[in-house]
Parts: C-alpha cells; sequence; structure tokens
C-alpha cells in the first residue's frame, strides 16, 4: 500500500489529523484506521481525524466527516472542521472567501478572517441549536411524568451511584449532542471521572453524549473543562464552546455573545437573536507527513 498523505491541525490544542478521501481508498476500515492514527504512543496522535471529499454540483464544496479516536463517527466538530478548512486553504484546494462544509448535521460555513503564516482564523455559521433530548425509553419516560415538551430548553438530572452524587445538567443538541454542568469551581471535585460517567449513561444518551462542565465568570465570560465522547479530557472545542454558550444565555447568566475560556485558548461565541450560532477561532498547522498502514 502506498503511503498516505496528511497533515496535523489543531484549535487551541484540539488536534485533528487531515486526510483527502482518495488516499484512502484502500482503507477497509475506517473505524480501525482512526484507532491507530490518534494513538498518542504508536501512531501520529490526535483528537480524531478529518475526512475531505470534494464535492460537484452541491450546495457544499467538500464532504467532511469526523471520526473519534475510539472509532466511532461524529455528527460535527467546531475545532475538526475548521482544522480540515485550514488544510484546504493551505494545500491551496480552495481560495474563495467562504468555504461550505458538509457534515453529518448539515452545512457549516467557514469565512477565513486572517492567515499568518500557518495559523487561519474563521468565522463559523454552525446552524441553529437544537434542545431536544435524545430519543430513549427512559427520557421519554421523563418528560411524560413531568410533562416538559420536545424543543424547549432541555433541564434534567442524573444519578450516579457510585460517586453518590445527583448532577443537574442543560441539554443542547449543536451538532453533537452536549451535556452542560454548571459549576463554582473546577476544583471541587473530579471533573473527568464524572465527565465519563455522564458520557457513557447510554439509558439516557444511546449515542452518548459530549460533557461541558461550565464555570460563570460574568455576563460576557464563562470557563470551561471538556469531556468529549470518543476523545476523552480535550484542551479546546467548538462544540462545546458554542454549546456552553448557549447554555449560559438560554439560563440568564450572560449576555449572547461571551468569550468562552477553555485551557487550549479562547473562543469568541455568539448565539444570534435568530438563533444562529456563530464561534471564531484560529487553526494552526503542526506539521504534514505520509502514514504507512500496516507498517
Amino acid at each position: 500500500m502506498k503511503p498516505i498523505k496528511f497533515c496535523k491541525f489543531h484549535g487551541f490544542g484540539n488536534d485533528y489529523i487531515v486526510f483527502e478521501t482518495n488516499y484512502l481508498r484502500d482503507i477497509s476500515s475506517l473505524r480501525e484506521f482512526a484507532r491507530n492514527v490518534c494513538r498518542r504512543n504508536t501512531g501520529i496522535g490526535g483528537d480524531g481525524i478529518t475526512i475531505l471529499d470534494k464535492l460537484e454540483n452541491e450546495a457544499a464544496d467538500y464532504l467532511c466527516r469526523i471520526i473519534n479516536p475510539d472509532g466511532s463517527e461524529a455528527g460535527f466538530s467546531g475545532n475538526g472542521t475548521r482544522c480540515a478548512a485550514a488544510y484546504l486553504y493551505y494545500k491551496n484546494l480552495f481560495a474563495g472567501e467562504t468555504l461550505q462544509l458538509k457534515t453529518i448535521s448539515g452545512i457549516k460555513s467557514y469565512q477565513l478572517l486572517e492567515r499568518e503564516e500557518n495559523t487561519f482564523w474563521f468565522l463559523a455559521e454552525l446552524g441553529k441549536p437544537k434542545f431536544d433530548l435524545p430519543e430513549s425509553p427512559f427520557l421519554k419516560a421523563i418528560l411524560s411524568e413531568f410533562g416538559e415538551q420536545q424543543g424547549m430548553p432541555a433541564f434534567s438530572s442524573i444519578l450516579l451511584p457510585e460517586e453518590k452524587m445527583l448532577v443537574n445538567f442543560f441539554f443542547v443538541d449543536v451538532g453533537n449532542p452536549v451535556v452542560g454542568v454548571f459549576v463554582e469551581d473546577f476544583n471541587q471535585f473530579d471533573w473527568r471521572q464524572i465527565g465519563q460517567k455522564i458520557e457513557s449513561q447510554v439509558e439516557m444518551f444511546p449515542e452518548k453524549t459530549n460533557v461541558v462542565f461550565i464555570k460563570v465568570i460574568d455576563i460576557e465570560n464563562i470557563e470551561i473543562r471538556i469531556w468529549e465522547r470518543g476523545a476523552g479530557e480535550t484542551s479546546s472545542s467548538g462544540t462545546c464552546s458554542i454549546a456552553a454558550a448557549v447554555a449560559s444565555a438560554s439560563t440568564g447568566k450572560t449576555e449572547r455573545k461571551i468569550s468562552v475560556h477553555a485551557p487550549g485558548g479562547t473562543t469568541e461565541a455568539v448565539w444570534r437573536e435568530d438563533d444562529e450560532m456563530l464561534i471564531t477561532g484560529r487553526a494552526d498547522l503542526a506539521f504534514c507527513g505520509e502514514w504507512f498502514e500496516g507498517v
């Protein structure tokens, strides 16, 4: 098998390995391939892979697929798609002002704001949030008992017996499902363990869920910690950043335009009055290379 060309980008430390579909024709299992290349010690290392396929005669310019390190496919990734957009500009595969990427959760728009060598800044339009809880018999029973309706901001609780903890959360789907948990101090509990437990509550979230812990600083700033579905702890996440912004604004804790501070960096998030979600962030080239499959 010929070596497979790739480039690795990261958005505030949240790293994705970008491939073009034509280099992956001979890969029999993308699930196993993603697992292998994402391993930090024996692979390229990454929080996921993005796969780009040029489209013809469609509303979008490219199809963009996101595969998590565990081999599962994500509906969307804010940083993953931003890394894919940066790759297309870096490789001179796209030169227009606004790039349209087709994802499982719909078409996303990326406007290149600035380029400084191998750093790319984008304004991304991500669509509108959905507040419908996932389809599951367990949650359907809860909604029926309390008379809640789909489409409204979704508040619920989850009991973690081993931790002897009842966790209140806010649910929003921003292309990926996200559970938002408001906290006062990240150091008062093991948020990584709690995030992992919530992610895996398949009775409530049949396809698992991302978890973002949110600390409100003031009406224009929040701080977050991230546990991503299929990836675990990450330093940044566009998906979780905009979800945290929507959760904070929906509950009246912040304005609709805020700065979201994650360990890797700050994402500017806007939830417009027309419900459209926008984020501004960067993608940096880490390196390019070749992967020798089966070696």
